[in-house]
């Protein structure tokens, strides 16, 4: 027996009406405005003993239905207490009398939570397509586990967790919650094998493949970058080597893997071999996103080692995820068309670093294919995740606006268009309309807009990076979390004459802060030239930032 480290379940929420209606078979309808994982509470009510009333939960996926007899004593409460349930609306069939707004709210449940992060840019699309993910993510957070989506499924699913949990720790202090699942994840490895399931603590039939086992090796070491736990590699790492060693078996002489697990009857099973998921198009080939997570779990496990101390499984480790990454080059790189192919192929290529002879043909192919797309994305919910920061780091920024910035299908946008309350599993109108699992892209608003990163040699915001990429259409941008050392975070502002940004450091933090200027352009810190500054100092320029080191503190640096 161990503790349950993350929090229980609470009603976090109480929600009154927006709409009651009766509909033409007399039963009400209720709204509640958004979609919510929870239950309705029934107050102050009261009919006849006997009398009975069906609570009908309406969504895009059934989640049950149930029923209150009434006792007949006046005054009476009642809600749910064995399920929860997934609804925007609810169908009150049978209901005496009028039902009044009083008499009805939509209780929201989940694993609690607290948000610890901030963000808001004067794009009004980016702070609804934000709040919208947190609803759906903290929808299918029950019982200490993430699940893929809280009514039609409610499995447990690797792969969504590690995509989306570098997001949900930019928003929430998420300790506690992962402490656990990751915990779960390492306790249902297959101890003879190192196979990770598609789903953890259970499995029940959850499709999936590679990606989804990473988890046990993506999810522990982010969240020692993000909290600068020691003790999560340390209880992690003999699980990370074991899912290693699982890999191997499906790596072939070149060094690519492709996983053909069997079913029971023999046969290669698709379900539990999957590579992307949910494109809006053809899917990448499986062998090359394989061979991609192949290589991200080496990456990490090396790092993992030097951290702990083990410098000869580091190097072990790293020359592995080195001689990967020459073999997805070697295998799938198009030499005639200059490419690694679409639906994300080159994002992932981008992310591994590609050789320098092929990068500016790479780069080309890459803006090509958006460009055939209109600007929009073509990737599934792994490429997703990688998508909008490659472009950000290879200088295409502009073009991961655009693609963010989409009304149309595939986007974010489009489902805001259509009324959505959460994220959808599908880019279209199929599958769950309450999957957060797309959310793994998002952190390109924190990160890369807003401009806050954790110093990869620092874990927890030890040093931390302030690099904002401002584009023309946004006016400002902020993004502030809590970390473990405190609150840090980052606002600035673009207008016609003049560019801000402040910055926070915690205490016994320190940071490295680029501010964008031109070279001829002259930087103050609190209305000083930072030449003149005792706590500002200069470290160089580059790209069209000029660069800080600062200590912590409050800085407000202007570009004139």
């Amino acid at each position: 027996m161990v503790a349950h480290t993350a929090h229980t379940d609470k009603v976090v929420e109480h929600l009154k009406p927006i709409r009651i209606e009766k509909n033409y078979e007399g039963n009400y309808i209720v709204d509640f405005g958004i979609e919510v994982s929870g239950w309705v509470k029934l107050i102050g009510i009261e009919a006849p003993a006997g009398h009975k009333i069906e609570i009908k939960y309406l969504s895009n996926n059934f989640s049950g239905d149930n029923s209150y007899i009434f006792s007949g004593k006046e005054n009476q409460n009642y809600s749910a207490r064995f399920n929860w349930f997934v609804f925007r609306e609810v169908e009150i069939v049978n209901w005496k009398g009028d039902l009044h707004p009083e008499q009805i709210s939509a209780e929201v449940v989940n694993t609690f939570i607290e948000e610890s992060a901030i963000f808001e840019t004067s794009n009004l699309l980016f702070n609804e397509v934000n709040k919208i993910w947190k609803r759906s993510q903290t929808d299918n957070m029950h019982g200490g586990i993430a699940s893929d989506c809280p009514h039609r499924e409610r499995s447990a699913y690797t792969g969504d967790g590690q995509v989306a949990c570098v997001t949900v720790m930019h928003n929430f202090d998420a300790k506690s919650f992962y402490h656990k699942w990751i915990h779960d994840i390492i306790g249902a490895q297959n101890i003879e094998t190192g196979y990770v399931p598609n789903a953890a603590p259970w499995q029940p039939g959850s499709g999936g493949g590679v990606a989804w086992g990473a988890a046990i090796c993506i999810m522990p070491w982010e969240f020692y970058r993000q909290y600068g736990a020691v003790d999560i590699l340390e209880d992690s790492y003999p699980a990370m080597k074991e899912y290693i060693r699982y890999m191997q078996n499906w790596v072939d002489n070149d060094g690519v893997m492709f996983s053909k697990r069997r079913g029971e009857d023999g046969k290669i099973l698709k379900w539990f071999n999957l590579g992307e998921w949910v494109t809006p198009g053809e899917l990448p080939a499986d062998d090359l996103v394989h061979t991609f997570y192949f290589w991200r779990c080496a990456d990490f496990t090396a790092k993992s080692a030097k951290v702990l101390g083990n410098s000869d499984e580091a190097e072990k480790y790293a020359k592995l995820a080195e001689s990967t990454k020459q073999a997805f080059h070697k295998r799938f790189y198009n030499e005639q068309k200059g490419s690694y192919g679409v639906a994300g192929s080159n994002i992932f290529a981008l992310k591994m670093g590609v050789p320098d002879s092929q990068y500016k043909k790479v780069i080309k192919a890459l803006k090509e294919n958006i460009k055939a797309n209109d600007g929009h994305l073509d990737t599934g919910i792994f490429g997703t995740q990688f998508f909008f920061e490659v472009l950000s780091d290879n200088g295409m920024n502009d073009l991961a606006y655009e693609a963010m910035n989409k009304k149309d299908e595939p986007g974010y946008g489009r489902w805001l268009e259509l009324g959505a309350t959460t994220t959808w599993e599908e880019w279209n109108t199929d599958g769950s309309h309450n999957h957060p699992m797309f959310g793994g892209g998002l952190v390109w608003y924190y990160r890369k807009l807003a401009g806050m990163n954790v110093d990869l040699e620092n874990p927890a915001y030890r040093n931390i990076i302030f690099k904002p990429q401002p584009v023309d259409s946004i006016s400002f941008a902020k993004y502030y979390n809590e970390t473990v050392f405190g609150k840090a975070g980052i606002f600035w502002e673009n207008s016609d004459d003049k560019f801000t940004m402040e910055v926070i450091v915690p205490v016994s933090c320190s940071a490295t802060v680029y501010v964008p200027a031109k070279q001829n352009q002259k930087v103050f810190e609190s209305g000083k030239s930072v030449s003149n500054s005792k706590s500002v100092i200069a470290a160089g320029e580059k790209d069209g930032y000029k660069i800080f080191s600062v200590q912590s503190g409050n800085y407000l640096f202007e570009v004139e």
